[in-house]
């Protein structure tokens, strides 16, 4: 989606997930915790720059939190969870070489597409051009998130 973009930043949020070094690393929740403080305060940042941004990560029950975060900045949020058939991530994955992630993403896949409160905002990727995805959810409505 960033990359059909005029000018956005495009935050990835499994990069501020695996940004620590060393013998020891906080626990998988706290990680998780810091990951989503982190991608909160480089959005308010590039929007209050006037930067659109696109952030590309995988949300539990951290939305209705991430929503109020940003509900002083006046902007339209777009959210869609994106999904695809088992065997065309597993070819998606290996291709880019990611093969140790297929268990995880067949598991959040699941989760995901099962959880009620994600139903009106599913987005079957299977069969669509990055640009077809981005353009529907930018101008469905579906896709957009009303302000808390």
């Amino acid at each position: 989606m960033a990359d059909t973009m005029n000018q956005c930043a495009l935050i990835e949020g499994d990069l501020l997930l695996h940004i620590y070094r060393g013998d020891t690393e906080p626990e998988w929740e706290e990680r998780l915790r810091i990951a989503w403080l982190n991608i909160t305060a480089v959005t308010r940042n590039l929007i209050q720059n006037g930067i659109p941004v696109v952030i590309d990560f995988v949300v539990e029950d951290e939305l209705e939190w991430f929503q109020e975060q940003l509900s002083d900045l006046g902007v339209e949020l777009h959210y869609a969870v994106l999904h695809a058939e088992p065997d065309t991530l597993n070819t998606r994955l290996q291709q880019r070489g990611d093969g140790q992630y297929i268990e995880r993403s067949l598991f959040l896949r699941t989760q995901l597409i099962s959880s009620s409160s994600n139903q009106a905002f599913l987005l079957d990727a299977g069969h669509k051009r990055p640009d077809e995805l981005a353009k529907e959810i930018l101008e469905d409505i579906r896709f957009r998130l009303t302000h808390t």
